[in-house]
């Protein structure tokens, strides 16, 4: 979710309703330590989120409980532990995902942070770094021992990325093997149906949507209508889509911290995902991908609700 889940996407979730809980993009831990102003551009979490969860990555834990001392001090409520990321520049030297492929040091970079901070520690897993190697069971055992307050299983291996069918077993198997720490479920789940059949299936006690909220901010409350009524909600229309991802932008622009020329290019990523060319065409993702300033995304965005009016 790097270069998507900032501020802007997170109020916008909260802002459309349903989501109870929202967790900034990963921030690597040495950043932290050893260049505070590039990791203040992701410091961008407000008190109307909370309680919001800092997401960090690192490998050594004394690295990664400064870091969580550092969040906190700058007002987190949750610090997360990714251990889920299976991006080869940060899996290949040590982080995320690659962690699990050693239990007792995952575990030890969780005891550090527990130790280091007062407020509640989660951790992302994959179901393991190494295909058919299922770590995500003892790492949540061992972590639940040493302080974690719940975990969270994406439930594929990291060489999968995110591709084939997440197999939810590995969730029932987690939530089995653990006493009384929560766990939230992830992987596959694109609708109010996906979510009431993961918690059915595996007994979690919640359910984390990334990738598919990208471009469909709308889907926690579709989500929770589900879990509450049984109702499915019709997606919004492409006039509507384009008036959410106009004011998308909009939130972008108002609180990034980042320069403006590089809050563009990411706008370009998020905004692109909102679907709204018409069947058969990419002509609108294909201007949206190439936007130098926020009128011309203005412009095609009011094109395609007026269009559809």
């Amino acid at each position: 979710m790097a270069g998507h889940s900032n501020y802007a996407l997170r109020h916008l979730c909260r802002e459309l309703g349903g989501c109870g809980l929202v967790c900034t993009e990963l921030i690597s831990s040495s950043i932290v330590k050893n260049s505070r102003a590039r990791a203040l551009q992701r410091f961008d979490w407000r008190p109307s989120e909370r309680p919001v969860a800092a997401q960090l990555f690192g490998v050594d834990p004394a690295i990664v409980a400064e870091a969580a001392r550092v969040v906190v001090d700058y007002g987190a409520d949750i610090v997360d532990i990714n251990m889920g990321c299976w991006v080869p520049k940060i899996a290949k030297k040590g982080g995320g995902a690659a962690l699990l492929r050693d239990v007792k040091k995952a575990t030890a970079v969780v005891a550090a942070v527990v130790e280091a901070v007062t407020v509640p520690v989660t951790v992302k897993v994959r179901s393991g770094f190494e295909d058919g190697v299922v770590t995500a069971v003892p790492f949540a055992r061992a972590a639940e021992d040493v302080g974690a307050k719940a975990v969270a299983v994406h439930a594929r291996f990291a060489g999968q990325g995110h591709g084939g069918a997440a197999d939810w077993d590995v969730i029932a198997a987690v939530k089995d093997a653990t006493s009384e720490m929560p766990i939230i479920g992830n992987g596959d789940v694109r609708s109010g149906p996906d979510a009431a059949r993961m918690l059915e299936q595996t007994g979690c006690d919640g359910v984390m949507v990334g990738r598919a909220a990208l471009g469909r901010p709308w889907l926690f409350h579709h989500i929770d209508m589900f879990l509450a009524t049984g109702m499915q909600l019709p997606e919004p229309a492409r006039a509507e889509r384009a008036r959410i991802a106009l004011r998308h932008a909009q939130l972008t622009l108002e609180t990034t911290t980042l320069p403006e020329h590089r809050a563009i290019l990411e706008i370009r990523g998020q905004i692109s995902k909102y679907r709204l060319d018409a069947p058969g065409s990419r002509q609108v993702r294909n201007r949206l991908v190439r936007i130098e300033s926020y009128a011309e995304l203005e412009s095609i965005l009011n094109e395609v609700a007026a269009a559809e009016d």
